[in-house]
């Protein structure tokens, strides 16, 4: 049973020590560590972490790759460290002092219609109590802060997603267009698709009280937070 979801960004300055003085993203950690408080106050058996990666895979606990986002400290082989969505994730969980049980999963870029369904359907089959939380960001590409080539069609595509965040609209979200999410670079697609799929399939029920506590382009890139407590 899914008692709860949560969804939250992966940028690299979500890492404290790569902000520097100026910690540009401080609003924003401050809310992913308020959506996981609230996970942790659904009372998961178990926290299962989906986040976008190269490939799909099942990864082990690990260490968050701080030098390949720039940072200091001990060099750590690659085998060593998570990939980046799943290393930030380590790390907000680090910072809330998240002890309970953890399974962390990537899902492609790409990864088509049937296979984050498949993998919702899975999570969603476990046993036990269930929080999910997903790694994934939006849209890179809106307007001039935007790091590539600016597109209009980002900010449609990105007030779609809160708005099915802020409703709970997961078949929204199940129908958001892969290839126009790729032209975009929403990192997030696929993941969001993962839990919009695992809620769905759970038999506790839809999100109760779904709320999107930051929406917001900092650097160009649309990042979402948000908490969908299940109706169990």
């Amino acid at each position: 049973m899914i008692v709860a979801a949560a969804v939250c960004p992966h940028p690299p300055l979500l890492l404290r020590e790569l902000g520097g003085g100026l910690d540009p993203l401080a609003e924003l950690r401050t809310e992913c560590e308020s959506a996981l408080e609230a996970l942790a106050a659904a009372r998961p058996d178990v926290l299962v972490v989906v986040g976008g990666h190269d490939v799909s895979a099942e990864h082990t606990e690990a260490l968050a790759p701080v030098r390949e986002f720039g940072g200091t400290g001990e060099r750590v082989p690659r085998e060593r460290t998570l990939p980046p969505s799943l290393g930030v994730a380590r790390r907000l969980l680090d910072t809330v002092g998240h002890r309970g049980r953890v399974e962390m999963l990537t899902v492609a870029w790409d990864a088509s219609a049937d296979e984050v369904e498949e993998l919702g359907r899975r999570i969603a089959g476990r046993t036990g109590r269930i929080g999910l939380l997903v790694l994934g960001d939006g849209s890179a590409r809106r307007g001039d802060r935007a790091l590539v080539h600016p597109d209009e069609r980002a900010f449609a595509f990105d007030e779609e997603v809160r708005r099915c965040l802020s409703e709970g609209d997961g078949e929204g979200l199940a129908r958001l267009d892969p290839a126009l999410a790729a032209e975009l670079m929403a990192q997030g697609r696929a993941a969001l698709q993962v839990m919009a799929h695992a809620v769905a399939a759970d038999e506790g029920g839809g999100p109760a009280r779904p709320e999107v506590l930051y929406a917001d382009d900092p650097f160009g890139v649309m990042y979402f937070v948000a908490v969908w407590p299940c109706a169990c």
